[in-house]
């Protein structure tokens, strides 16, 4: 455009033809890793499981039957019966339910928060960025279980509560790591050359920031997701999570601890056997989506 100034170079919108490149380049990582191929199927089949279940299998989560109750896996009871008659496998189910919904809403929650104030604080700098930091050093001095334990204590012990406060322990995290991709991405050429050209700071951010640093947010998202489900159900199994009845799995497990040593370990064990492979799956798939898409790694394969 020809103004008073003289000549304005137009700045480009949409993807670049490098960053389409590396898009696509990406993706094709991601569809021939084999490592992945295996989590994430593990991962399918337990979405699978607690979705389709309570559409085939007739028996519902909260229905006592103490005629039945302390029954082994047999054919009636594929996993057997509670102490107060419950079928298991539709518990189990539930408590996948929950794990994934209230996961997903606390890794989401945390990443937008985290990520927002991270990339905010990294590409302002100045007073911002200090005060942003050291609200996020004063969390960050408490450890994460505990200070989850004291936001869920003291607000009400409950599902909700405690995903707050999962929820909370989590937001430092993407604000470090965001701040400190955004200080990294913010230094770099191409970055100065917009900036020359007069592109704003909210373009700068909305066109170059958060797209680089979408890989790095990925990667944190991932590992978070597998804390979010093991933590919801550590603070289940002290009591502080979800209440009877509600089938989450850290209940369950305290439920059933009781009943082990006198015989009736399904109880216990099929809640626990469905926590270890999915938090086991979900940190497979988070090493190998940083294999793949971290960009500082030598072993970055994009």
């Amino acid at each position: 455009m020809i103004g008073d100034e003289g000549i304005t170079p137009a700045l480009p919108d949409g993807p670049s033809p490098r960053e389409a490149g590396r898009a696509g380049r990406i993706a094709k990582a991601i569809r021939s890793d084999r490592q992945l191929l295996i989590p994430v199927a593990v991962l399918v089949l337990i979405l699978l499981f607690a979705f389709l279940v309570p559409t085939f299998w007739p028996e519902s989560p909260s229905k006592q039957d103490l005629i039945s109750a302390l029954q082994p896996p047999s054919g009636s009871h594929p996993m057997g019966t509670d102490q107060l008659g419950r079928d298991v496998l539709a518990r189990v189910s539930e408590g996948a339910r929950i794990s994934l919904v209230v996961a997903l809403l606390v890794t989401l929650g945390g990443a937008v928060v985290g990520g927002v104030i991270g990339l905010f604080a990294g590409t302002l700098g100045g007073a911002p960025d200090g005060i942003a930091m050291r609200v996020m050093d004063a969390i960050l001095a408490f450890p994460p279980l505990i200070l989850a334990m004291a936001v869920t204590v003291g607000l009400g012990v409950g599902l909700s509560t405690a995903a707050l406060g999962i929820a909370l322990v989590s937001v430092p995290w993407y604000a470090r790591l965001l701040r400190s991709e955004a200080l990294r991405i913010r230094s770099l050429p191409f970055v100065e050359a917009a900036h020359a050209m007069g592109a704003t700071k909210s373009r700068i951010i909305a066109r170059h920031v958060v797209p680089h640093c979408m890989p790095v947010l990925a990667i944190q998202m991932a590992a978070a997701f597998g804390y979010a489900i093991l933590a919801l159900a550590g603070l289940s199994f002290i009591g502080l999570g979800a209440q009877v009845p509600t089938p989450e799995w850290g209940a369950m497990i305290t439920e059933g601890q009781q009943f082990t040593l006198t015989g009736q370990w399904w109880i216990a064990i099929f809640p626990g056997f469905f926590l270890l492979i999915t938090v086991t799956a979900t940190s497979m798939v988070a090493d190998c989506i940083r294999d793949i898409l971290d960009p500082r790694g030598s072993y970055a394969r994009i």
